[in-house]
């Protein structure tokens, strides 16, 4: 057992610099299953804000490649650029080779549906700062990626509020900065091709708060299924339809079935933010004692949303992407041998006793490569938000130091 460990652990930390460099790749067509030529392929560096560092163009076959000392060595994205459209995939360390994924364009808007919608309130000041994420799903067959050059995802603002940022991220979950499109009194779009599968787009804004307290006065554009409000527990939140759902590791929730749109929510927010604790980031153990406390039946049909629910709440408010991102994963960042709905600490089921030797190492070889696999997938998605910003630098230790926990435990066996 220990043998096998340490294998799996030694080809996980000597992997980047065994394969930093080269980057051999293909640009697929989702749609019709085909490799594509002629396709213009671009690397980005994430450090200092996705800077280009190498352009090629894949051949007949639809290959492409890169020599990069960076290559292996660092999370790096994959950009290609199908009908005028740029289509992102991320590259962890570690990865010599990439399918980048293309699809052929839609401009039918039936090709997407909005299935929730959550709102997160937190005090800064004499200003709050509200973030919001759409979890928006492309189920187009064939498949089809969603896309208008001149926006084809419209959000509105309550009045005299403050963009800040705008966000999407596709299935592989990782956020693309967008360039909003004012389309005037608090009205906004952006231009993002929507792949098939779970897409998210997310933003954040700033309102007065004299007086720790404010009307909001919430537009919607899009019917959505349920929408989620969030807060801390020092916030008082009520407004047209909400019901309080219990609470989700320390925060408030509440919620509202079947939203229409083009119709606004008068949410009525009053309260300060939360005093400040050490060791604030650690919620290890918290989950299950606040998902047992959620009392509203349309908060729980949410799986595995706000499971993963973490406020960074360091010296003040964090950027609200970061929170956006943890509360809407789709499953855990990290699976254990035990299956994909364990966390970080669980242990895997002992029920191979029985089983003949051979076929109990199978399984072991089998485990243990899973869950190194999670595990740098789950280090690769820590170091993109430590990058991006959006994850504070004492949270960022604390998941990291969680992360090489798990691979002790994995080398002893």
């Amino acid at each position: 057992m220990k043998r096998i460990c340490t294998l799996f652990v030694t080809l996980l930390f000597c992997a980047l610099a065994a394969q930093a460099g080269v980057l051999h790749g293909t640009v697929k067509n989702g749609t019709t299953g085909k490799a594509v030529g002629g396709v213009e392929v671009i690397l980005l560096q994430l450090q200092g804000g996705m800077q280009p560092v190498g352009n090629s163009k894949t051949d007949a076959q639809g290959q492409f490649t890169f020599d990069n000392p960076s290559v292996g060595a660092q999370p790096m994205l994959v950009r290609a650029v199908y009908k005028g459209i740029n289509f992102h995939t991320p590259l962890p360390p570690g990865r010599s080779d990439i399918e980048v994924a293309v699809f052929e364009p839609s401009k039918d808007p039936k090709t997407i549906s909005v299935g929730s919608r959550i709102v997160f309130f937190q005090p800064d000041g004499a200003k709050l700062t509200v973030g919001e994420e759409y979890a928006i799903q492309n189920n187009s067959q064939p498949p089809q990626a969603f896309f208008r050059s001149d926006g084809n995802f419209e959000f509105s603002i309550p009045e005299n509020a403050q963009l800040q940022q705008v966000a999407a991220a596709g299935p592989a979950g990782m956020p693309v900065v967008q360039s909003p499109i004012d389309k005037k009194k608090g009205h906004y779009a952006i231009s993002y091709a929507f792949r098939p599968g779970q897409n998210t787009v997310r933003y954040s804004y700033q309102v007065a708060y004299p007086g720790n307290a404010a009307t909001l006065n919430v537009p919607t554009v899009y019917p959505t299924a349920r929408l989620l409000v969030v807060a801390p527990p020092t916030m008082q939140i009520s407004g047209d339809g909400l019901e309080a759902g219990g609470q989700e590791q320390g925060m408030n929730v509440y919620g509202r079935e079947g939203l229409l749109p083009n119709t606004v929510i008068a949410v009525n927010v009053s309260g300060t933010a939360p005093p400040l604790q050490a060791g604030a980031g650690d919620s290890s153990g918290q989950g299950q004692d606040a998902r047992s406390g959620a009392a509203n039946v349309s908060v729980q049909q949410i799986p595995g949303r706000l499971d993963v629910l973490k406020w960074p709440l360091i010296g003040g408010f964090v950027v609200v992407f970061a929170l956006g991102a943890l509360l809407l994963a789709r499953k855990p960042v990290m699976a254990v041998a035990g299956g994909p709905g364990q966390s970080l600490g669980a242990s895997a089921p002992h029920s191979v006793k029985a089983a003949p030797a051979s076929a109990v190492m199978a399984q072991v070889d089998s485990a243990v490569g899973t869950s190194l696999d999670a595990l740098k997938d789950q280090i690769f998605r820590l170091e993109l938000r430590r990058q991006a910003g959006t994850i504070s630098e004492q949270e960022y230790a604390q998941e990291r130091a969680r992360a090489e926990k798990v691979l002790r435990d994995l080398v002893r066996g």
